[in-house]
């Protein structure tokens, strides 16, 4: 895996140079990357957060937080706006230079992969992400649900995914 700069806008509309970790590129030659990874429990609270690369910014944990309640929120909303009564809300939320793409369980935990924009795979890792989720957390007898992610097998599975 290597790192590529990649040009990043910033407020005042000047470009800055950031490392991003580079998975492959694709035919038209632009980088597909997986940038993050965020569980949220069904209450709106960040249970687990991991960067891959040094694409994001560095956040402090309150300001992880007040992200994840928000995107909570927002996928609360989405969820009640469709014309056709039924939804589950946001899957993808897209950005200028990136993407994040949502995965909601039958018990309301949300995996959030966040990507490059070309990245393909996005919805079979989120899949393949919940089942080491099952296996190495909700499986464990000393895990308590909705509370913060503390297991070894599951950042050691996380990392050979997508690491």
């Amino acid at each position: 895996m290597g790192f590529r700069r990649s040009p990043k806008r910033v407020a005042s509309g000047t470009r800055q140079t950031h490392m991003v970790s580079q998975r492959s590129t694709c035919s038209v030659g632009t980088a597909m990357a997986i940038y993050g990874l965020w569980v949220i429990n069904k209450a709106g609270g960040l249970v687990y957060e991991r960067s891959f690369g040094e694409g994001l910014p560095h956040l402090t944990s309150n300001e992880y937080l007040v992200l994840a309640g928000t995107l909570h929120g927002i996928h609360a909303i989405t969820s009640r706006l469709s014309p056709t009564g039924l939804s589950s809300g946001a899957h993808v939320i897209s950005g200028e230079t990136f993407k994040m793409n949502i995965l909601l369980t039958a018990t309301g935990t949300k995996f959030v992969l966040l990507t490059s924009l070309v990245e393909p795979t996005a919805d079979s890792t989120l899949q393949k992400v919940y089942e080491i989720y099952a296996d190495a957390v909700m499986k464990n007898p000393f895990h308590t649900p909705e509370m913060p992610i503390r297991s070894e097998g599951f950042d050691t599975r996380i990392t050979a995914l997508l690491g």
